[in-house]
């Protein structure tokens, strides 16, 4: 049974009905603010009230606190000038969607290494360091160096010198790879003996000398690539590893630049005056390194002197098959490495031919086959390059006027 002066209140709180004298007599008391936790100091949040009160929940500011709660800062405390804590199992740096757009940009660095290649000669009368450190020799050894890096990448570009150090007895050559499919070629050479070849062949016409024995040894950083020649991805992974701490030495590009300069004022003169400037193919090598092209030098040097490199003349060839008795054959032999038209079997049949005339006839008969074959690019360069390796320094000496005639046999 419901009393009539009885009824809800708006507010929803039961109690008596305005204007009834229970009403009258009895104070209402206001109502009672709903509780909340305080918020965080120096922080408002959406839906609090000027006292930093929390608004009720279910409210739409109640739903804005909850967001809000979620992305707050203070759930996610970080101290003033330290980085962000690395991922478990990870490092700090990109995660992998920032690396894919990175890498999707362009922006990934390009594929650089470094290594030092050293040089020696095993010849105790030629010394690397000396040459190079000498104003004269310096830009013969360097042209061996370009045009044997060259071959080895098969690219005049495939490799670059940074500097060139001396360091008795080693030559150092560091060198700066910017692509893998280069450097791969360089080790391919590098492990089959090509590049060692190609340093020895040009050497020797560089320098106008006999044939320059050499001992190489690669290394990057602390790791010796010679130990690790078979793993070439593992050796892929040390040049890689040693970054190019330098830009190419002003040496280096002025040495380049020198080259350069040799090559143009060579290639004008071909044109000008149309004089034969072939390439002389070294007697260390059946035939020239491909991408090459060498003028026949105009002076070599022999036992520290300079001579012009002329062609072989009639005086020479007598006093050669005078003197040279029976090393004839190995001198032939020296001489067939770069002359075609010695080649095996003619030198036996030279001796089989001229065996009644005696040795004078046979070293003629030899000679006279290099000197109608080469033409002009019988050189006496090659001739005394041939005699040294042979050890006949004696009769190299005569025929460039050194000492009078004696007997070499």
């Amino acid at each position: 049974m419901s009393h009539p002066h009885l009824h809800q209140t708006p507010s929803g709180v039961g109690g008596l009905a305005a204007g009834t004298p229970e009403a009258s007599r009895r104070p209402q008391a206001p109502a009672a603010a709903p509780t909340a936790a305080p918020a965080p100091r120096g922080l408002g949040r959406p839906g609090a009230g000027p006292d930093n009160q929390q608004a009720p929940e279910g409210s739409a500011a109640g739903h804005s606190r909850g967001c809000w709660d979620l992305l707050s800062p203070s759930r996610f405390p970080a101290r003033s000038g330290c980085r962000a804590a690395p991922r478990r199992g990870g490092s700090v740096g990109p995660r992998p969607a920032l690396r894919r757009v990175l890498k999707m940009a362009g922006s990934s660095p390009p594929w650089t290494g470094s290594a030092y290649l050293f040089l020696q000669s095993t010849c105790k009368t030629i010394a690397l360091p000396s040459l190079y450190e000498s104003s004269q020799k310096k830009p013969c050894v360097f042209k061996a160096l370009k045009l044997a890096l060259a071959d080895s990448t098969g690219s005049v570009n495939g490799v670059d010198m940074l500097k060139v150090h001396c360091s008795h007895p080693h030559l150092i050559v560091q060198l700066r790879f910017c692509k893998e499919e280069n450097c791969r070629r360089f080790l391919q050479s590098y492990r089959e003996g090509a590049l060692q070849k190609s340093l020895q062949s040009h050497l020797q016409l560089c320098l106008a000398t006999t044939m320059v024995p050499l001992e190489l040894e690669l290394k990057a950083g602390s790791e010796h690539l010679d130990k690790m020649l078979k793993d070439e991805d593992r050796c892929l992974e040390c040049i890689f590893r040693e970054k190019p701490d330098r830009l190419p030495d002003e040496e280096i590009m002025e040495l380049e630049e020198r080259l350069k300069s040799l090559k143009l004022h060579q290639s004008t003169n071909n044109n000008v005056a149309g004089k034969d400037c072939s390439s002389l193919k070294s007697p260390s090598q059946p035939y020239p390194p491909q991408g090459s092209s060498l003028p026949i030098q105009l002076t070599f040097i022999f036992q520290g002197q300079q001579f012009d490199n002329r062609t072989i003349t009639p005086d020479d060839h007598q006093k050669f098959a005078k003197s040279v008795s029976k090393k004839w054959k190995q001198v032939g032999r020296s001489l067939q490495k770069s002359c075609r038209a010695l080649r095996d079997p003619v030198i036996d049949n030279l001796a089989l031919e001229y065996d009644r005339e005696g040795l004078y006839e046979q070293a003629y008969q030899m000679l006279l086959r290099f000197i109608q074959s080469e033409g002009k690019k019988a050189t006496i360069a090659r001739l005394i390059a041939a005699l040294e390796e042979n050890g006949l320094v004696s009769l190299a000496e005569e025929l460039l006027g050194l000492h009078s005639t004696e007997d070499c046999s």
